[in-house]
């Protein structure tokens, strides 16, 4: 199955260091398989950060038994598209890799605001 992103093209990877996607492929890829939705692409924010841990998603803290570092300021990182509304409507939303971030994004935020926090690598 082809990976599109938001912009009709090719789905390009979005982090290979932290190593991100459901699948941990560096892609925001979606099977339709993942429960959580993680398709955008994010460029994260000390803002997204602390409003997601506050959500109950602690994306900050490492967890070394899963092979996960932490994220910090800058990381990229394939996050909910759900999260990453509910961040936009409280005024947290971080930069987004259009580039990165799979068309079926689209079901759940607005091409104008993905486009309004539009990062380019």
């Amino acid at each position: 199955m082809d990976q599109i992103n938001v912009l009709g093209t090719e789905l390009v990877p979005c982090s290979m260091d932290p190593l991100t996607g459901y699948y941990r492929t560096g892609c925001c890829e979606n099977h339709g398989d993942d429960p959580g939705m993680h398709v955008v692409c994010c460029r994260v924010t000390a803002g997204f950060l602390e409003y997601s841990v506050a959500q109950g998603n602690d994306l900050v803290t490492p967890m070394p038994q899963y092979g996960f570092a932490g994220l910090k300021p800058g990381d990229q990182w394939c996050v909910c598209a759900p999260r990453w509304a509910e961040a936009l409507e409280a005024g947290a939303a971080c930069l987004v890799v259009l580039e990165s971030t799979h068309v079926s994004a689209l079901e759940f935020v607005d091409l104008a605001d993905l486009k309004s926090h539009a990062y380019s690598v």
